[in-house]
């Protein structure tokens, strides 16, 4: 919303001097953002001058120019620009003639641009000065020719400030308006803001206007809304008003074009502008009809869907069974609260005029507008919430501008629907401002802020009855009444005071694992990305599916792209992804993870089938339930990737190309930040290699993979042909790992070392000949890792030799080597009647 200063001066009063840094900082104390500045960035002199006579002159280049003798100051006086009296000047336009007032830029002035204005030499003659054109002032867009001051109604002394004279001389203040506060769009609404903050006296615009009384029946209106939105009918609020012979050639004067340019709309006519000038002034947006075009009474209904509609625009537009229009006989002639429509425009032919305030649902106004891509300035409002008790004062207003300023005559023709229902009020509680906000705030606080603001107060047991003013739709509840307190108390009264979280809040258990998992991956040299949870059908059955196969995936009803429409399986299309982007910037070691949800539906079911609950009232615990039960599982997986050298080259250290290593070192991360103990097992997936897959298990269940993607793969996501990968299901594995691991304690005696070497078929995993030692060996063995796996001379066709490095010890001895034997031996035995393992000689 821009604010001209002047504008805002009728309502509120401002100290002489005061500059618009000023008024935006008052206004930002009470919560209003601050955004620009605007002026006409012009610098004099410029003056009202008379043209006393002119020469044409064709040139050599087809064109005609006008050598004028313009009359800049009285007889007998210097001219502003310490001149003669009589400049010569060079203009090329020819809409003026002699003894036309005109706008005359002398040497020294700048124009907006910047554009500064000097004597010079052009078309043989030295032009001392320019006549200027409304464009080149900044008043409009019309270039075609130069300003002369009658079409405007003004005819001022020659010599006069011109700067002033217009109105040029204003400055605007631009606010950014919030959503739950449309009352700010306006002249009205600011000003009360601004006295809120300073304390100046307040005068309200409505309070100045008195609605004349009009007959009943005078204009037949009729509200016929059958299919209520939410309950809401179309109109609450409905008033007209007719003015009879208007004259639509006179001119919008120059100090309302002003304004309208500064508040960022432009002068289409003066009827028009009339219009959008109460608009901004009120809140309240206006249509005004021709009304000699209508045809019968007026009816307010919903549209028929389909139905052909052409706003004044001229695009044809096909409405929606949702949208508000109002209609005569002929049909459809605005698009409620949007844009009115061509055929009963006001134009130069109009003479009798039907002004219309309305008040219309602002859900229903912000679908439509954004349903036909029309965001005009009344819907802007509108959708924001619009006073629905002024209408009858807007029209008043408009009506007394087309008498004031177009010749009309207003009579007793028109009408006012008020089915607005009256604001119920608000028990607010004593002390509880000072309960939310921590402010101290004693009873006539309370009671004056939430008065100054135009509610109505009364004192009841126990606290205060507030109903809230017509005009501000946004005061619901208890809650932003404490807000309006605050804010016209000062929101630096709220101490900086860090709330105690009660006992037993914060992360939960999930919340702190995922954490550490992130925390240790990072540690580990990784860099976490967040991609986008879309995947198409290949990606989902590749990455989503052990064997490949097609896969059950939740597709999106309105999705972004339509060749990634379904969500996620896997974690890996976005890490792929992701790595391919890096590399084609020329980032080729790279170590990448991602925490995120996958979406895993069951084959067959439908989901998302449960209805909504009413947005009135908490949902109960069995409507959550059936909510959950339409929402398929998602868990949150983690996934890594490596792909290029995990340690680059560097003098004295060859370089080590990432692989499987890194994905199963990453794991054993995680298994470190979950408190997992992690099962690698030789697997099998359809997407990575045959002979470098992991299967991880944890407590026996599989929550996930590790290892090297196929070659053919790789090559197509444009990677080399070694891309280590690993994917989690870490929801399952916070599920499984021990809610509190306990902590070893050191062992202060000696250790006592021993290899064990087993012969086993090649086929057994290494991992169950491991896990077999381990629990043969008992609770001597501290530590048991796998140091050799041979095949070759030596070995059986068919077995290969697994060299374990163990480690025992007591905690109360030192443990001879007999006793290591034994265990190791015992070890040993389990594992040969498990695996078939015999210990190589």
């Amino acid at each position: 919303m821009r604010v001209p200063l002047s504008w805002l001066a009728e309502y509120v009063e401002l100290v002489p001097g005061t500059t618009p840094e000023q008024v935006h900082a008052a206004l930002v104390e009470v919560g209003l953002e601050e955004e620009d500045v605007h002026t006409f960035d012009l610098v004099g002199p410029i003056v009202v001058g008379e043209v006393l006579e002119f020469v044409e002159e064709p040139q050599t280049n087809g064109k005609t120019i006008r050598w004028c003798q313009v009359r800049v100051a009285p007889d007998g006086e210097t001219a502003a620009d310490g001149g003669e009296a009589v400049h010569g000047i060079v203009c090329g336009a020819r809409n003026f003639f002699v003894g036309d007032k005109v706008v005359v830029t002398l040497p020294g002035a700048v124009l907006p641009g910047p554009f500064p204005i000097a004597a010079r030499k052009t078309y043989g003659h030295v032009s001392d000065g320019m006549i200027a054109s409304a464009r080149e002032l900044g008043l409009g867009e019309d270039h075609d020719g130069i300003l002369r001051l009658s079409t405007l109604g003004i005819d001022a002394p020659v010599g006069t400030d011109a700067i002033a004279l217009l109105g040029l001389d204003d400055t605007a203040v631009e606010l950014n308006v919030t959503p739950d506060r449309g009352y700010a769009f306006s002249i009205r609404g600011v000003a009360r803001e601004y006295a809120h903050a300073t304390g100046a006296r307040f005068r309200d615009p409505v309070g100045e206007i008195e609605p004349t009384d009009v007959a009943a029946d005078a204009f037949p209106v009729v509200i016929d809304d059958r299919a209520p939105i939410r309950g809401n009918l179309a109109s609450q609020a409905f008033a007209t008003r007719i003015v009879r012979g208007v004259d639509p050639t006179r001119p919008t004067p120059a100090w309302m074009i002003a304004r309208l340019k500064l508040a960022g709309i432009r002068s289409v006519s003066l009827l028009v502008d009339i219009t959008n000038y109460v608009m901004l002034e009120l809140g309240q947006p206006i249509h005004g009809y021709d009304l000699d075009a209508l045809r019968g009474g007026i009816v307010v209904r919903r549209a028929v869907q389909g139905e052909p509609f052409t706003t004044l625009d001229g695009k044809a537009r096909t409405l929606h069974a949702e949208d508000v229009v109002v209609t005569d006989d002929r049909g459809p002639i605005g698009l409620a609260g949007v844009m009115g429509g061509a055929e009963t425009e006001m134009g130069e032919s109009t003479t009798n005029v039907l002004i219309e305030a309305a008040h219309w649902d602002p859900v229903s106004i912000a679908r439509t507008a954004r349903r036909h891509k029309l965001p005009s300035e009344a819907a802007k409002r509108y959708e924001r919430g619009v006073d629905p008790t002024i209408g009858a004062v807007a029209v008043a207003r408009v009506a007394q501008l087309m008498v004031d300023l177009a010749g009309g005559t207003a009579d007793q023709g028109g009408s006012v629907i008020q089915t607005a229902p009256e604001r119920a009020a608000i028990l607010l509680p004593d002390g509880y401002v000072t309960r939310v906000t921590g402010i101290e705030s004693t009873v006539e606080e309370v009671h004056d802020a939430l008065a100054e603001i135009g509610g109505v107060v009364t004192r009841v047991d126990g606290g205060f009855s507030v109903v809230p003013p017509t005009w501000r739709p946004d005061l619901t509840g208890r809650e932003e009444l404490v807000e309006e307190v605050a804010r016209l108390g000062g929101y630096e009264r709220i101490p900086s005071i860090l709330p105690v979280a009660p006992p037993g809040r914060g992360l939960t258990r999930s919340q702190r694992i995922r954490r550490r998992v992130a925390e240790v991956l990072a540690a580990g040299g990784a860099t976490e990305v967040l991609s986008f949870p879309f995947a198409n059908a290949e990606e989902n059955a590749r990455y989503g599916s052990v064997d490949g196969g097609p896969v059950a995936s939740v597709k999106l009803a309105n999705a972004l792209d339509a060749s990634n429409a379904l969500l996620r399986r896997s974690l890996l299309p976005g890490l792929i992804g992701a790595a391919k982007r890096n590399r084609s910037r020329g980032l080729v070691d790279l170590a990448l993870f991602e925490l995120g949800l996958v979406f895993l539906p069951e084959d067959g079911r439908v989901y998302g089938s449960s209805e909504l609950p009413a947005g009135g009232a908490l949902p109960s615990d069995d409507e959550i339930a059936a909510l959950d039960a339409g929402i398929p599982p998602q868990p949150r997986h983690v996934a890594a990737l490596f792909v290029g050298d995990a340690v680059t080259k560097q003098p004295g250290q060859a370089a080590v190309p990432a692989g499987i290593v890194d994905a199963l070192d990453a794991v054993r991360r995680i298994g470190l930040a979950t408190g997992a103990e992690f099962e690698v097992v030789h697997g099998s997936h359809h997407a990575m290699h045959p002979g470098r897959t992991a299967e991880l298990r944890v407590a026996g269940r599989s929550v996930g993979f590790a290892g090297e993607l196929l070659p053919s793969i790789a090559e197509e996501a444009d990677l080399p042909r070694v891309v280590a990968v690993l994917e989690i299901d870490l929801d399952a594995v916070i599920e499984l790992a021990e809610p509190q691991p306990e902590a070893q304690a050191i062992g202060t005696f000696p250790a006592a070392t021993q290899d064990l070497s087993l012969l086993v078929a090649a086929d057994v995993p290494a991992g169950v000949v491991a896990a077999s030692v381990r629990e043969g060996a008992g609770a001597l063995l501290e530590e048991l890792h796998l140091v050799d796996d041979y095949r070759g001379a030596g070995v059986p066709e068919g077995s290969k030799s697994l060299t374990f490095a163990l480690r025992f010890r007591a905690p109360d001895r030192t443990l001879t080597a007999a006793e290591a034997s034994e265990a190791k031996l015992a070890g040993a035995a389990l594992a040969g009647e498990r695996t078939g393992a015999a210990i190589r000689e």
